[in-house]
């Protein structure tokens, strides 16, 4: 192998662990040189779009991807030689030795790409994701948040005779809304839960974004959105009066080093913030300096050691476990803690053992471990995957039920399509009053789909909607229409 990919090995680990901006991030948590070999650390739940980014970045071939996936151990491609050693929980070792003379294509110019775009690139003030989200408005009075009442002001436009605010949470009514002129500028009161609305306004039959919101999200018409948070949860850092910069980051923004910048107000460092349901980890950097929430008590360590504080938005679910009462301690580690093994201890009971936990609606795959030893959850008889690679499935607050008639005669039926990209284990169905059932939360859009019955194929036989596919043999087709606003 050229020398390339061990300089670059040490210029990742130089930049990552130089300065205590970087601190978070572990450069060993995928590739890593240790005793001549050059290893990467793959879990087997990732998603396809996962393993290709993955294989983009370490230029990694897709078919070495692909055998490792189908459990291979001995992997012989393009004339290098792969060992896959299996850990604990759905993670795997592929290493080679690093004195393969095999050329690669990465360069040092492409890790320092690769770099920029993760701290930068992807990830600025305008940064919009589902589940988070700060405003960025050029003025505090522009818009104000208070006991669920929401006040949006648009300045200016004096001799416009009619100003309408249309969005999402008016299904974008033309009509419905009209804003009042207060001499300076125009202003409607709305009632909104805490979350995250899309907006336009009106002005005398003009569409337009808000001129005063730096948040814009494109639309299917090929046009801006103006896009705005209604707040449920504040950060907050005392003190510090004489920092330079304060930020915050956590698992809701990918721990990206850049972190969000809170404001100075009297005696704090403030940020207002929508977060949906959920559990979340985060800290503080200060001046470069990493650090937990000194008003929070809630601090856990994560797989790589780090101390992170943690707060929880929403009705925590309680996982539970019967029996086991000799067991020292009891673990519940999950996709929806990127399976850390050590992070949620649960309490011991008279019965067995419990954790309350927040999470959103979703489905969630996860496994106990009871002194060592990974189990699926006994008392849920949903699962996917096979044999070691078996995990409990939870779906909270499923907006759809796939149902298969007859087939009582069947042993093993599964439903897989595009949510799951067709992956064979999909997700396994319980029968249920003479049908076979699984609960799943999707998003608005298309889905196909097919079941498979004792190995066989199909498609819903009760479903009239359906598409030709590359094998010609048709995949059935769902809908999924948006909530009612």
């Amino acid at each position: 192998m050229k020398k390339t990919i061990v300089y670059l090995m040490l210029f990742i680990a130089l930049v990552f662990t130089s300065t205590g901006a970087y601190a978070q991030i572990d450069v060993d948590k995928v590739c890593r040189i240790e005793n001549g070999q050059l290893i990467f650390t793959l879990n087997l739940q990732w998603k396809e779009n996962e393993k290709k980014e993955v294989a983009e970045t370490f230029d990694l071939d897709s078919a070495l991807i692909a055998r490792v996936y189908k459990g291979e151990t001995n992997i012989s491609i393009n004339n290098e030689q792969w060992k896959v050693r299996k850990l604990s929980g759905n993670r795997v070792e592929l290493s080679k030795p690093v004195e393969d003379k095999t050329e690669t294509k990465l360069g040092i110019s492409d890790l320092f790409q690769v770099i920029d775009n993760w701290i930068n690139a992807g990830w600025n003030e305008n940064k919009i994701t589902s589940g988070f989200g700060a405003n960025d408005f050029t003025s505090s009075k522009i818009f104000i948040y208070q006991n669920g009442v929401a006040r949006f002001f648009l300045p200016g436009f004096n001799t416009a005779g009619k100003v309408y605010i249309s969005g999402t949470f008016n299904n974008w009514s033309t009509t419905q809304t009209l804003m009042k002129f207060t001499g300076s500028g125009w202003s409607a009161d709305l009632k909104l839960s805490p979350g995250r609305y899309e907006y336009k306004y009106i002005v005398d039959g003009r569409w337009m974004t808000d001129p005063e919101n730096n948040l814009k999200e494109r639309n299917d018409a090929g046009s801006n959105n103006s896009v705005v948070y209604c707040y449920n949860h504040v950060f907050r850092l005392k003190g510090y009066p004489n920092a330079g910069k304060v930020v915050v980051t956590g698992n809701f923004y990918e721990w990206n080093p850049r972190g969000w910048p809170m404001k100075q107000t009297s005696g704090e460092w403030s940020l207002p913030v929508y977060l949906s349901d959920g559990t979340y980890a985060y800290k503080f950097i200060v001046d470069g300096k990493w650090m937990t929430d000194p008003a929070n008590p809630v601090v856990r360590t994560d797989a790589d050691g780090n101390e992170n504080s943690f707060l929880s938005i929403g009705k925590p679910y309680m996982f539970t476990l019967k029996g086991y009462v000799s067991a020292k301690k009891v673990i519940l580690t999950g996709s929806f803690n990127n399976w850390n093994e050590n992070e949620l201890v649960m309490d011991k009971t008279p019965t067995g053992w419990q954790l309350p936990y927040v999470i959103g609606p979703g489905i969630y795959e996860y496994k106990f471990i009871t002194d060592g030893k990974w189990m699926i959850d006994p008392e849920n008889p949903f699962t996917t995957g096979k044999g070691n690679y078996t995990n409990s499935v939870m779906v909270l607050n499923p907006n759809h039920i796939f149902e298969l008639q007859n087939h009582q005669n069947a042993v093993n039926v599964v439903v897989t399509g595009s949510f799951n990209n067709w992956n064979p284990e999909g997700y396994r169905m319980i029968k249920d009053n003479g049908k076979w059932i699984f609960p799943m939360v999707l998003k608005p859009g298309k889905y196909l789909y097919k079941f498979i019955v004792d190995g066989e194929w199909i498609v819903d036989p009760a479903n009239t909607l359906f598409e030709q596919n590359r094998q010609g043999t048709y995949n059935s087709i769902l809908w999924i229409n948006e909530p009612d606003q």
